[in-house]
């Protein structure tokens, strides 16, 4: 039987039919979605790889802008090397040169007053050898007795804490004062020096030393082949200074929030910036090799050796840092995650701070009001601690991975003590809410 003046009514459609077209609808969906998620995968992954190719860049311009534009920084680098056995003796070697060359050996006791002769060829002793070794032997230990003295500390000091701007013209482009550029090396006026070792020989009693003119001698602190290559890529590093470090970081933390997986993205781009600051590491030490072996026979390797190292010592401690953090960051990252392995680490965690409260609860020992109050903010608290921690990295003037080790062990313990507050009053342990918000002890 049908309505008057109305079609019948077609049959309704089957559970099966409706859960076919709500297939449909999501799929289609899906697929409409799936293009936006392959392009930004793709942005998130290129701005992951670009931020640590930077990193080892960002490491190399904050040692620039560090080392070259901080004087106390600069003088705190160098002035170790005052007292380095292989400087000093490469420094004395130098100078020993420098007043030979004006020491006319045949003529050196005719020119000795006849008062004086006697106490000269005490200083000489019996030597051996030639004369001209004896008193090159004799000048040495005179030049070796001023470096190594407080007088040669002071002056190496002194010095370059004054010429530290000429330092900074020599990286950068151009020379003068004490340090300056001469073909392809840097180097340093050793001249009062040779003053002090001329004053000492005179006191020993070989006054014709008292005879020698002025004298300016170089000591290489730095050599390269093409150094005007050298200036330019410094200066460029120097002016990027601690920005391109602040933009790889910013780079990764792009590409990690663009990333759908976010959490595993993290564990893996701070494990690839940790590796590229490392290969940095690598690099210094490989091209430490090769420039020492690249040195003329001329240039003492021990003391360049000693002076690159102390050079490179604060970008080595950046690397350092780094691998740390970026160690630390990652791991931070897993120990979060859902993954079995972290969840059964971070159960071990609560049940030894549970334990640790039970003990405490059976001496009698309670929170009060605290406990309850930390539990109902204990999100809030953790962030602001984990904010601080942050904070403090950033604020922290030449950071090692020392002090990241630090802060991060510091955070743990302020997070177990905030764990062991967060109880409910009665000394019962209470687990973190859910993302449903439900508790997890139901």
């Amino acid at each position: 039987m049908t309505h008057e003046g109305g079609a019948a009514p077609g049959p309704e459609p089957s559970e099966l039919d409706r859960l076919q077209s709500r297939v449909t609808a999501l799929e289609a969906e899906k697929a409409a979605r799936e293009p936006r998620h392959r392009w930004k995968a793709f942005l998130a992954a290129v701005l992951i790889v670009v931020g640590c190719v930077l990193a080892p860049l960002a490491a190399v311009s904050a040692w620039a802008s560090g080392v070259v534009g901080d004087t106390d920084r600069y003088v705190q680098t160098v002035a170790p090397l005052a007292s380095d056995p292989d400087v000093q003796a490469a420094a004395a070697t130098r100078v020993t040169d420098a007043v030979m060359e004006h020491i006319d050996i045949p003529t050196l006791l005719e020119g000795v007053a006849p008062s004086d002769r006697p106490l000269l060829e005490k200083a000489l002793g019996k030597l051996g050898d030639s004369l001209e070794g004896a008193v090159r032997s004799f000048v040495r230990d005179k030049a070796q007795d001023v470096i190594a003295s407080d007088t040669f500390d002071r002056i190496w000091t002194d010095a370059n804490r004054r010429i530290h701007a000429a330092v900074d013209k020599a990286l950068t482009g151009s020379g003068g004062g004490a340090v300056k550029i001469n073909d392809d090396s840097v180097t340093v006026d050793l001249g009062p020096v040779v003053d002090q070792v001329k004053q000492r020989l005179v006191d020993e009693g070989m006054t014709a030393a008292g005879k020698i003119p002025e004298v300016k001698t170089d000591f290489t602190v730095l050599r390269a082949d093409d150094i005007g290559k050298v200036k330019t890529g410094f200066r460029l590093l120097q002016i990027a200074g601690n920005w391109l470090p602040v933009l790889s970081v910013l780079l990764i933390a792009a590409g990690v929030l663009l990333s759908r997986h976010r959490r595993r993205v993290l564990v893996t781009a701070a494990l690839a910036f940790a590796f590229a600051t490392l290969m940095l590491g690598v690099a210094l030490t490989v091209f430490r090799v090769a420039y020492l072996n690249a040195l003329p026979e001329t240039v003492s390797q021990p003391a360049a050796g000693s002076i690159y190292d102390a050079l490179t010592h604060y970008l080595r401690t950046t690397v350092r840092m780094a691998v740390v953090l970026g160690v630390v960051v990652a791991l931070a990252a897993w120990l979060t995650g859902p993954g079995r392995s972290a969840t059964v680490v971070r159960q071990l965690w609560r049940s030894g701070i549970g334990a640790v409260r039970g003990t405490a609860d059976h001496a009698g020992l309670r929170t009060g009001p605290v406990g309850p109050f930390v539990r109902r903010h204990r999100s809030w608290i953790t962030w602001i601690l984990v904010a601080a921690a942050v904070l403090t990295v950033f604020l922290w003037s030449y950071p090692t991975g020392w002090v990241i080790l630090g802060i991060a062990l510091v955070l743990l313990v302020v997070l177990a003590l905030v764990e062991f507050l967060a109880d409910d009053g009665t000394g019962r342990a209470t687990e973190p809410r859910r993302a449903d918000g439900l508790d997890p002890r139901r």
